[in-house]
């Protein structure tokens, strides 16, 4: 009886310790801590790529609206010497750069010997700037 009760104290009761430990360790190493990091990055992931989502959007409303433009062009004539010119029976006010263009493409086509520059003036410049020049 003596032999048995020490090896139940010696070896049993230690053992039965050791793998409720280790049950107890691999529990936790295994399950617990992995399942809440992993939920913990699952939300942060989410976060981060519903980030990306609506910076993408506002980058692309941004540049989807119009924006302000210049609203008044003209055009300038210079002659074959480089001297700005006045020739009469030319519209040189415009709204838009696409209509101001298209007229100095037609008129560079009508007078070769001339020359034409697409101009706008911003507000905080004395001069006026040249925006295309044919």
């Amino acid at each position: 009886m003596i032999l048995f009760h020490n090896i139940i104290k010696t070896i049993i009761i230690p053992g039965i310790a050791f793998v409720s430990f280790s049950h107890f360790l691999i529990q936790l190493f295994g399950q617990t801590i992995p399942n809440v990091f992993l939920s913990f990055f699952k939300e942060v992931s989410v976060i981060v790529i519903m980030g990306v989502v609506f910076l993408f959007a506002f980058s692309w409303l941004l540049r989807a609206f119009p924006h302000n433009h210049r609203k008044n062009y003209s055009l300038i004539c210079f002659d074959v010497f480089g001297k700005e010119t006045i020739l009469d029976g030319l519209r040189t006010k415009f709204k838009t750069n696409d209509v101001a263009w298209s007229f100095m493409k037609e008129y560079k086509k009508n007078y070769p010997l001339y020359n034409f520059a697409l101009v706008t003036d911003f507000s905080n410049s004395e001069k006026k700037t040249i925006i295309q020049y044919i």
